[in-house]
């Protein structure tokens, strides 16, 4: 039997060329555990990327992202389709609360290159999931929100 895809909407969330990432609970259930990853999630049925990127980010940490978000591009594997948006972080960290995940944190060009970086909750450095690094390295060579469509298919395990 195939199982069709499930589909999500992501933000890159980006503030003084450092993006907004949530680390991973460390729950063996869940894809990409105690990585590094966009905060985002599932798509309701009825409900259009746009409006499911808003929703899950203000659920997820209290931050209300601006009316009309930029889409970046779309990527897909086996499992997954990921609808990815963009958007500038207005506030400081410490005014958005952290209501899924282990740490939040604001990850360097750096880090994103590395594929890894250090959370203070964790206590040590904490890899980048894949696919997350592959999105952000192609939203930093396409010049951080100069848009590209369709979607592309990610080949990581």
């Amino acid at each position: 039997m195939n199982k069709q895809p499930v589909h999500v909407a992501i933000a890159i969330l980006y503030q003084d060329n450092k993006f907004l990432l949530q680390l991973r609970d460390n729950n063996p259930n869940i894809p990409y555990p105690g990585h590094w990853a966009f905060f985002g999630g599932h798509i309701e049925p009825g409900e259009t990327p746009d409006v499911a990127v808003k929703r899950e980010i203000l659920e997820e940490i209290g931050y209300s992202l601006p009316a009309t978000v930029s889409k970046f591009g779309c990527y897909s594997d086996d499992r997954v389709v990921r609808h990815v948006f963009h958007a500038p972080l207005l506030v400081e960290l410490n005014q958005l609360v952290l209501n899924e995940g282990w740490d939040l944190g604001l990850l360097t060009l750096e880090d994103i290159r590395l594929g890894a970086s250090y959370s203070a909750v964790a206590g040590e450095i904490r890899p980048l999931g894949p696919v997350h690094q592959r999105i952000l390295l192609d939203f930093m060579e396409k010049g951080m929100g100069n848009e590209f469509w369709g979607c592309r298919r990610a080949f990581f395990s």
